[in-house]
Parts: C-alpha cells; sequence; structure tokens
C-alpha cells in the first residue's frame, strides 16, 4: 500500500532518479542508495499483484537480485505482540490445500511445503539497531483478511506460523523458482481482531517499524555493492 511505501522511501529523503509506471499497482521508482541503484515498487494487495510486482523486477534486473519485501501483517502467534516486527525466515501459503493427494497443508503442488528466505537477508534484518523488537519466525499468506475466526483455525492448521499477510508467499515462490533471495519484513499491525478496525488504526506505526529495518537492509546491500550500480 502507499503508507507502507513511503513508510520506506522516506528514510532515504530526496528524490527519485527515475520515475516508473503509475496507475494505482506495481507503481515504482528509482532510488540512488550509496551509489548503488534501488527499485521500490508498489505491489498493490494480494498474490496476484504481488507475483506481478516481483516478475517485473526479474524481468527487469534478472536473476540473484535481492528482493526485500516490506510492509505490515496480523499477528497470528499469540506471543507476538503489536509493533513488533517479524521478519520472515520461512514462508507458506495458506490458500493451498491438496491434502487429497498427499501435499501437506500450505503446499502447492509441484513446489516444497514451503519456501526459505535468503539467510544473509534474515540475518541482515536481525542485525539492524533498533528499538523495535524484531523476532525471525515464519509468515503465512492467504488473499483472505484474517480476522478472528479465521485466526482461530490458522493457529491450529500452521501452530508454527507467527504472522499472517495477503503477500509474502507469493513472492517468496516466485524467487525460488526464479533463484532471487528474499525476505519479507512485517510490522505488525493488528492482532486479527473481529475486524478491521485495529488494523486501521495501527497501520502507519507498523509500516514504520517495519521500514525502518527493510531501510537497514537495503544500507547494507548498498554498501556491500550486492545490488547493480547506478
Amino acid at each position: 500500500m502507499s503508507e507502507e511505501v513511503s513508510a520506506f522511501t522516506d528514510l532515504f529523503g530526496g528524490d527519485p532518479v527515475l520515475d516508473g509506471p503509475t496507475g494505482g499497482h506495481d507503481e515504482h521508482h528509482l532510488l540512488d542508495v550509496d551509489g548503488a541503484t534501488v527499485a521500490v515498487r508498489r505491489s498493490g494487495i494480494g498474490f496476484t499483484n504481488a507475483t506481478a510486482a516481483v516478475a517485473h523486477a526479474f524481468h527487469d534486473f534478472g536473476s540473484g537480485i535481492p528482493v526485500v519485501s516490506v510492509g505490515t501483517a496480523g499477528g497470528l502467534a499469540r506471543d507476538v505482540a503489536l509493533g513488533d516486527v517479524v521478519v520472515g525466515d520461512w514462508y507458506v501459503n495458506l490458500n493451498a490445500d491438496a491434502t487429497a493427494f498427499g501435499y501437506a497443508l500450505g503446499q502447492v503442488p509441484g513446489m516444497p511445503p514451503g519456501f526459505s528466505a535468503g539467510a544473509d537477508l534474515v540475518r541482515s534484518a536481525r542485525a539492524v539497531v533498533t528499538d523495535d523488537v524484531v523476532r525471525a519466525a515464519p509468515i503465512g499468506s492467504s488473499e483472505v483478511f484474517v480476522t478472528e475466526g479465521r485466526a482461530l483455525l490458522l493457529r491450529d492448521a500452521f501452530p508454527t506460523v507467527a504472522a499472517v499477510d495477503m503477500e509474502s508467499a507469493a513472492i517468496a515462490q516466485f524467487a525460488h523458482v526464479h533463484a532471487m533471495p528474499f525476505v519479507s519484513i512485517r510490522g505488525i499491525s493488528d492482532l486479527c481482531a473481529p475486524d478491521g478496525e485495529q488494523f486501521r488504526e495501527h497501520l502507519d506505526d507498523a509500516a514504520a517499524r517495519a521500514a525502518r529495518v527493510a531501510h537497514g537492509v537495503v544500507l547494507g546491500l548498498a554498501r556491500r555493492a550486492v545490488l547493480p550500480r547506478g
């Protein structure tokens, strides 16, 4: 969402060096960060939009380029608190159910049961100096906004999942197939409350917390010259 993008780009300051397409989905611009080019894309919400955004990144820059997704999520695990930042170390598609054919719940046929994050990216996120609570844990994704009733079912079905969103697992699957190091960084905006009011109340703060961690990761990548030079 625009709030999530702005929280990240505002930390860098200055103007983008090149504007990309606009129109509400996959809007992007390029930032010069310590001489490295960072493409910032606004994907829009949901699996299809997220996959399209990372596919465009792949076609623009190729494989091997680190992909950092930043935004908000609902806290599913009971020990996750509002304001925590969850760095996904593993991703699962909460929509997938091919158990009738012997697959694990959450496993897309032909794919592994879940998708691992780039280990170096997770370590970089955990090493960012911040006052926020930052934890590495699994993230599950669904195109159903998770409120209280669905959360009860998901806690039983996916006991290791700490946070839920609507994009990370889709990006992780594309990144896995195309050999793109990936990590998702999510600020907890709600605790899967009965409606969306808690999310709306804490969206800006949660986005800012996640953005601070992502900012540190991207700065580290730029300074190590992992990103393409402008």
